[in-house]
């Protein structure tokens, strides 16, 4: 009877627990143990192809699991360098998300390029080389209408793959988990006027609970960079190791790094790192080390109130052989002194770090709202000598830049005397008779005579081109200039006008008007070395001046934008206000170099003259003092500051200006 009893209880035993089994719910695993059982890594993606083994790389398993089912994070940041694993991480992810928690799933890029660039080096491997993947998604031939570029129908849900230059498409998904690549490349504004960061976003909104967020990027520049920007609101990760001599856990920062160098040819030997910090012991750490160092990392928040997840690492934690060591790390920054481009690029894709402009960064330790000083608009201070006008056209406005001219360093110093926004369509007439008017009241000056406005530069790019031409052409103000920027990243401030309106018969028109180049890459350029150089200078020393009458829009706009060295142009930061400030002061300084004025050739005599010419014209008063106009005094006027005297106010019969840039 036992016999027979125990073949049935196994069998029954057999049965029933596969029955458990079968309705048992699936448990749920992190994406790092996914990842290991079933990623198969090809020879685009990295230098060790094959079965995905997270001991090769172990900073990337926290990163991965904070995409987990389970892991109870929305958000991940990770700001790493190229070649540490971001693709590695973004294959996981995806790969896991497919057949652990299947649902809607979008990957997005800044631009059709780069989309196509992760179709061809990420998205396809994975979904060839990884059988798990290719199980749940049933085909992978093109000619399948379920599987397309840009759309994956997979058992549970959807992939989509969407670029930021197609909002629309952006606007009309809604998705569990988001995936953003190249974040720091994504536009400051879609061609829609969305914010990319607030419509991805926006995506996942029906998700509340189950939405996860992956935003992996390499910094570019300080200021519009996304990925540096969301990082700074994380918790702000670091990779601690601990030393091998003392066991002191620290992260590893390239100011930490040390080498020699070849007595003959300069080239680095050996290179070290430095246990450092308070409690460190001071003991050289070769790279032999880091491999163990490694593996008992700990990711430490640097910033625990951040509201997101964030990580971080640099070149100097790559894996061995999965990245140069630190001798070839060296010698690359070593080659990229002198070089913006290059430097650039090594903080970037090497550190980790976003780009800070190095006049910028200068100008920053006196912002430049906090330097203004107490003169009032529209009253040129002693020394100037002449006015010009930089005008901006916007659809819905006129934005006017005074800026007065004297003698100083570099040729000539500059003082903004006002800056006046007239609202009006430029397509009607109403708003054109407002600046004419605006532009030929004199500008009273501190002796009591009054200077008038002495050349217009006016933006003739965009949508009203034909205006802007039609109100130069009318010349009712002195030397008015049509201009646009010019394409030569090493463009002249003020290049040689042309003759762009046309007869009848297809010949250039003589009588019409001339179109001026203006170099404003050139013209930032100078502006932000000088202001730069000036933040460590008293008031009387500068080379340029700004009234504190006008409101922090205005200074802001006047720092609105960062040079970015890679591509030789200066591009606004993220979250920064409208830039007319600083475009219409560069266009005052091109209206400077108009060939009958030549303000940055005038010599000494030149401008001692013209400063005799305004004061002749004072109402008498008491005796004035002379403009110190040597060389030695170039660098700042020695002449006291005086209070002008009161200027009547003259009739007008021009619309009320916007007051908003002033108090």
């Amino acid at each position: 009877m036992l016999a027979v009893a125990a073949p049935f209880a196994d069998a029954r035993r057999l049965v029933f627990g596969g029955i458990a089994r079968s309705i048992e719910p699936r448990k749920s695993r992190l994406v790092s143990e996914w990842a290991e059982g079933n990623l198969e890594l090809s020879s685009k993606v990295t230098a060790a192809p094959g079965k995905f083994r997270v001991a090769r790389n172990p900073l990337l398993r926290e990163i991965m699991d904070t995409q987990s089912v389970r892991a109870g994070i929305e958000e991940t940041i990770a700001k790493l360098p190229i070649q540490f694993g971001k693709s590695t991480i973004e294959q996981a992810v995806l790969g896991y998300a497919m057949c652990e928690d299947p649902g809607p799933i979008m990957v997005c890029l800044p631009g059709e390029v780069s989309l196509d660039k992760f179709t061809n080096q990420k998205l396809n491997p994975l979904l060839e080389n990884t059988a798990a993947v290719r199980e749940v998604l049933g085909s992978t031939s093109s000619r399948d209408a379920a599987n397309t570029k840009t759309f994956k129908d997979f058992a549970g849900g959807q992939l989509y793959m969407e670029h930021a230059g197609n909002p629309k498409r952006l606007k009309s998904t809604t998705v569990k988990r988001l995936l953003i690549d190249e974040w720091s490349s994504f536009a400051s504004s879609l061609p829609s006027g969305d914010d990319p960061g607030a419509l991805v976003k926006g995506r996942v909104s029906a998700y509340p609970y189950l939405a996860k967020v992956l935003k992996v990027g390499t910094p570019e520049i300080a200021g519009a960079c996304r990925v540096t920007s969301d990082f700074e609101e994380s918790d702000q990760r670091h990779a601690h190791v601990p030393c091998p001599h003392c066991g002191h856990y620290q992260a590893l920062f390239w100011k930490g790094l040390h080498w020699d160098l070849h007595p003959v040819t300069g080239r680095v030997l050996r290179a070290w790192y430095v246990c450092g910090g308070d409690d460190g012991c001071g003991a050289v750490i070769e790279e032999h080390h880091k491999p163990g160092m490694i593996e008992q990392h700990r990711w430490v928040p640097h910033n625990p109130d951040g509201i997101k997840r964030g990580y971080t690492a640099n070149c100097l934690y790559y894996a061995r052989g999965l990245g140069p060591g630190w001798v070839v790390l060296a010698q690359e920054w070593l080659d990229a002194q002198g070089d913006p481009a290059k430097l650039k690029t090594f903080i970037n894709d090497r550190l980790a770090e976003a780009w800070v402009d190095p006049a910028l960064a200068r100008m920053a330790q006196s912002a430049l709202q906090d330097r203004a000083e107490p003169y009032p608009l529209r009253t040129a201070p002693f020394d100037v000598c002449y006015v010009t006008v930089g005008v901006d056209t916007q659809d819905d406005r006129l934005e006017a830049h005074f800026v007065g001219w004297a003698y100083g360093r570099g040729g000539m110093r500059g003082w903004t005397l006002d800056y006046v926004v007239l609202p009006g369509n430029p397509a009607n007439q109403q708003v054109w008779d407002d600046l004419t008017e605006l532009l030929l009241r004199p500008i009273a000056h501190a002796s009591g005579a009054s200077i008038p406005v002495s050349a217009v530069a006016i933006d003739g790019r965009g949508h009203r081109t034909k205006f802007v031409k039609a109100w130069c052409a009318r010349a009712e103000v002195p030397r008015p200039m049509c201009i646009f920027g010019a394409k030569a990243a090493n463009a002249p401030v003020l290049g040689r006008p042309k003759y762009e309106e046309l007869r009848a018969d297809g010949k250039v028109d003589r009588d019409g008007i001339q179109t001026w180049p203006v170099g404003t890459i050139e013209i930032k350029h100078h502006l932000f070395r000088r202001l730069g150089s000036d933040s460590a200078l008293d008031a009387a020393d500068r080379c340029y001046h700004f009234p504190d009458a006008l409101e922090k829009p205005f200074f802001l706009g006047m720092t609105s934008e960062v040079f970015d060295p890679r591509t030789g142009r200066y591009v606004k930061k993220r979250g920064s206000v409208r830039n007319e400030p600083l475009d219409t002061w560069g266009y005052a300084y091109a209206a400077a170099h108009h060939p009958e004025l030549h303000l940055h050739r005038l010599t000494a005599e030149e401008w001692r003259r013209a400063h005799a010419r305004i004061v002749a014209t004072a109402p008498a008063q008491a005796e004035l003092p002379s403009p110190d106009l040597s060389e030695s005094a170039a660098r700042g006027s020695s002449i006291p500051a005086r209070q002008a005297p009161p200027v009547t106010a003259q009739p007008s019969r021009r619309r009320a200006a916007s007051s908003y840039l002033r108090r």
